[in-house]
């Protein structure tokens, strides 16, 4: 979780990287086009995680509830806050992001 905020943090300085990184990170079923991924977005300043369930060492799924915070640019609005419980699984011994329910 922490490493695909700090990818949304980062995706305006190098698009393709951070973009890439969301895109390989995301499970097949419900991952957007790449170039979806690679579009300005923007400016997260805070990530706090609320609670999880599983996701441990020896789970094949989790859930993270989190609220990250971005500041407005006149492009995004007046900045703004995001609620969402989101939904990993293990695949490979990689974990993917599958979907989540905003608050």
């Amino acid at each position: 979780m922490r490493c695909r905020y700090t990818a949304n943090a980062l995706l305006n300085s190098d698009p393709g990287r951070f973009g890439g990184f969301l895109h390989r990170t995301w499970a097949a079923e419900t991952r957007p086009a790449l170039s979806d991924l690679c579009a300005p977005g923007p400016q997260w300043t805070r990530l706090s995680i609320l609670g999880t369930t599983a996701g441990g060492p020896f789970h094949d799924a989790g859930t993270v509830e989190f609220v990250a915070t971005y500041s407005g640019d006149g492009d995004h609005g007046a900045g703004g806050r995001l609620h969402e419980l989101s939904r990993f699984r293990r695949e490979s011994g990689q974990w993917l992001y599958v979907d989540g329910d905003l608050s």
